[in-house]
């Protein structure tokens, strides 16, 4: 076991059980939110997202790119393959993909290769969003395939826990002996 800093930081935001009488993009979000609190707890920067098709989970996934030492080991990408080999198909044309923060561009990508029919995210990603943020791969003119996008579903409870995870590896960087517990 290393012990790395993120690795020591503990997330203090709590997991979301929603009632499964309704399954709608709220409880499916929140289902992408908790694999984010995994991942943080992982020492990973907190994304997480969940496939659905035909109203049933099919994929769910935490970045690992830390503990991968993969740089596109992004949930988005992890989730969409576990879907693949789920449908035994690359096509997720009827999935709808939930996830805590906008795609990066790379993922953006993947979700458009993927045929992903709808994508609804959290926290927008000025910087670095591929869904319209930085840029909007689902625009280009010439793409075979555009994804129903919906953004600022549970966006500040999203953004909260981004902002949350940096500013405590930010604290603990500064400051070594105050690890979170």
């Amino acid at each position: 076991m290393s012990d790395s800093p993120k690795e020591k930081l503990s997330c203090p935001f709590e997991k979301i059980y929603p009632s499964q009488l309704e399954k709608n993009d709220l409880f499916h979000m929140k289902l992408a939110y908790n694999q984010a609190i995994d991942a943080w707890n992982h020492g990973e920067v907190p994304v997480g997202a969940v496939v659905v098709k035909d109203e049933v989970v099919i994929a769910a996934a935490r970045n690992q790119t830390e503990n991968a030492s993969d740089p596109t080991a992004h949930a988005e990408i992890i989730a969409i393959t576990q879907a693949c080999r789920t449908i035994g198909d690359w096509r997720l044309n009827d999935a709808r993909l939930y996830v805590t923060k906008e795609p990066c561009p790379m993922c953006a990508g993947a979700i458009l290769s993927a045929r992903v029919g709808f994508v609804a995210f959290g926290a927008p990603d000025p910087a670095m969003g591929g869904l319209g943020g930085a840029i909007d791969v689902n625009a280009m003119p010439k793409a075979n395939h555009r994804a129903e996008v919906v953004s600022g579903l549970m966006e500040q409870e999203c953004l909260a826990l981004v902002q949350g995870f940096f500013r405590a590896a930010r604290s603990e960087k500064n400051n070594p002996s105050t690890a979170s517990s």
